[in-house]
């Protein structure tokens, strides 16, 4: 199978290559990381000039490399001191104490480590306690609508808009077909569980299980809505299966730390400081949120849009809260290179009160920051409303804002 480039992510690999900087690719299981590194592997091969030791624990090939003293024999016998020596290791978290290795070879000449890992957690207690600042972590999305086009090789328009609104971005739906629904859903079905089993049910042994899924579910459907711990957990006495608050936080982390979910926070722009209540959490994969709820689509459209134009947000690179005024809630407060933008997220602007309730929150924000809307609203590509960007979903999503 044809390995898609994602040239953005490896230029930023490539970036921290010679600073005795370990590159750590983070994210959700099954978003590519794997891919990248097969890539990157690849891409360095070419020259004779360089030595690339690439290990995969999900293969068979490398079990016997269970701990850090396994990883620096299998290592030792493989490194060359007159080339550059580049060590790749995919889902290095399960080998046993592998921190304290790649602390050592942080530091040989010539030599350069990426690794991979599908839980934040582990990574970063583990390198900080031992590596300080000498790591730098790339967060790894599943595909960007334009990485999604070229993938499934599908032709711009509303209909691919459209089916990658409904199946989301995992790379490998390539195996299956696009169209079918039952086909999509399932193989989401089957990463979110991989994820649940191996990076929350077995690392933290939990043994509230049925919970859990309930929660994920609960989250789902609460896509783009304020929710907080203690909502969750009055939620759930409602459904005569009672949680502690503290167990609903500690599952929320768990979620996020495997990636499945992220947690947005408030902003309070009257205080101008984050509120500790009621964030926001959108799924890693559009896909897996909507494998998880019952609704149709167009029921809960506006939702998924919403997340979609969060992890765009992310990809281009800003740093993203949620908006708090007196008027109303701003979906996304948005800073990139102490840039800051307002940005509403809406399905369609059909009627003079949906109007109001998406241009009027931003009219009332009293500065002169760029404000967008953006929707799915027929044939608006890009408009101007007193000064208010109004762009079409797929026009920001194939060339951001």
């Amino acid at each position: 199978m044809e390995i898609l480039k994602r040239p953005e992510y490896l230029a930023e690999v490539q970036h921290y290559f010679g600073k005795e900087t370990i590159v750590v690719l983070t994210g959700q299981r099954r978003v590519g990381k794997s891919y990248i590194l097969m890539s990157l592997r690849d891409l360095l091969s070419v020259s004779e000039d360089n030595n690339v030791i690439y290990i995969n624990k999900e293969k068979k090939e490398w079990d016997d490399i269970v701990t850090d003293k396994d990883l620096n024999k299998y290592l030792e016998e493989r490194h060359t001191p007159d080339k550059r020596n580049y060590i790749l290791i995919d889902e290095v978290q399960e080998i046993n104490a592998f921190e304290k290795s790649v602390r050592h070879w942080r530091t040989e000449p010539n030599t350069d480590l990426v690794l991979t890992g599908s839980n934040a957690e582990t990574l970063s207690s583990d390198l900080s306690t031992l590596l300080s600042a000498r790591y730098h972590e790339i967060y790894i999305q599943t595909l960007t609508y334009n990485d999604f086009i070229r993938f499934h090789k599908l032709e711009d328009g509303d209909e691919a808009l459209s089916i990658y609104i409904n199946s989301g971005g995992l790379p490998g739906l390539v195996k299956f077909d696009i169209h079918d629904e039952n086909e999509v859903y399932s193989y989401a079905q089957d990463v979110l569980n991989t994820a649940l089993v191996k990076d929350i049910i077995l690392k933290h042994k939990i043994r509230n299980v049925s919970f859990l899924y309930n929660l994920v579910r609960f989250l789902a459907d609460s896509t783009g809505k304020p929710v907080s711990a203690t909502s969750i957990s009055n939620y759930m006495k409602g459904q005569k299966s009672p949680v502690s608050i503290e167990l609903v936080l500690k599952y929320l982390k768990y979620l996020c730390d495997a990636y499945i979910v992220t947690e947005v926070p408030r902003f309070d722009m009257r205080g101008k400081k984050l509120l500790q209540s009621k964030n926001k959490y959108y799924f890693e994969d559009s896909g897996i949120r909507n494998s998880c709820v019952e609704t149709n689509r167009d029921k809960d459209i506006e939702k998924v849009i919403e997340s979609i134009v969060y992890h765009q947000l992310i990809h281009d690179g800003y740093k993203v809260n949620v908006g708090q005024l007196h008027a109303g809630e701003v979906d996304f407060v948005c800073v990139k290179n102490k840039r800051r933008v307002y940005i509403q997220a809406s399905y369609i602007i059909g009627s003079d009160e949906t109007r109001q309730r998406e241009f009027g929150t931003l009219k009332a924000i009293a500065d002169n920051y760029p404000k967008y809307v953006i929707s799915m609203t027929p044939l608006v590509s890009r408009s101007d409303d007193e000064g208010i960007q109004h762009i079409s979903l797929r026009e920001f999503l194939k060339n951001g804002l």
